[in-house]
């Protein structure tokens, strides 16, 4: 029974075989997913897939890389879209400092926007946080991003960073690199993350799991992440995808 938290079934990497690959999750324990769309595109996807499969839920923002091209008229329709009875949060939201398609300026200012949105239409949100830890962790504070709570996806910082993410009502999860053999910051984070603060994703078709790294995702592989995490925990895979997917409908409020 696990929860894949971050899965992007809404792109062209999975046009050709997107119910065979449903399929396989569901063979390897995944019950529940949560689509992230964030852009024009991905949104309508993951709201359509949400629909038609009642086990996938959506979550909807803007990507930090594309924040040059949010408008208000974006804004205005992630508003309307966060009344959707399957979006479960708003994002991925964030900062990206690794491209720099979007000046570091504009996107702490859609980034900002997104949160006040979260807080105004009471959703938690899914941050992206790539190279740019410092900054995401004093954004959160400035605009009490508390009060939403949400996610570090696919969480890469330090047990520091951890920490301030899980004193602020967030969540950390963790995908493919903490199976990376020469992955020890990652490992040495999911250790000591509190068991009922923890979730897993993939973040499919990115960045999948040992013995599958380079390859393309998909949401059947977060069993490699969640048996290496109960591993690094020294408690029973059983154990660790019950409460993790727990956390996730906890912070989703699913029933």
């Amino acid at each position: 029974m696990l929860f894949d938290t971050h899965v992007h079934l809404n792109i062209e990497q999975f046009e050709e075989d997107l119910l065979e690959t449903i399929t396989r999750a569901q063979e390897n324990g995944v019950t529940l997913m949560n689509v992230v769309g964030f852009d024009h595109a991905t949104i309508k996807k993951a709201i359509q897939l949400a629909e038609e499969y009642e086990f996938i839920y959506a979550s909807v923002g803007w990507h930090p890389v594309d924040a040059i091209d949010m408008t208000p008229k974006e804004l205005d329709w992630l508003k309307e879209l966060s009344s959707h009875p399957k979006v479960v949060a708003l994002g991925e939201m964030g900062l990206d400092y690794h491209w720099d398609k979007s000046p570091k300026d504009v996107q702490k200012e859609v980034f900002r926007k997104q949160i006040h949105l979260a807080k105004e239409v009471d959703l938690p949100i899914i941050i992206h946080d790539r190279e740019a830890h410092e900054d995401i962790v004093e954004i959160l504070k400035e605009e009490k991003a508390e009060e939403t709570g949400g996610i570090m996806h696919c969480f890469g910082g330090d047990l520091e960073i951890a920490k301030q993410c899980l004193d602020m009502n967030f969540y950390i999860s963790f995908g493919g690199p903490v199976t990376f053999k020469n992955a020890k910051l990652p490992k040495e984070v999911a250790k000591e993350i509190p068991l009922d603060r923890l979730l897993v994703e993939t973040d499919s078709p990115f960045l999948a799991p040992h013995p599958y790294r380079g390859k393309r995702n998909e949401p059947a592989y977060v069993r490699l992440v969640a048996e290496k995490i109960a591993e690094l925990k020294e408690i029973p895979l059983e154990q660790l995808a019950e409460q993790t997917t727990k956390n996730a409908k906890n912070l989703f409020k699913i029933d």
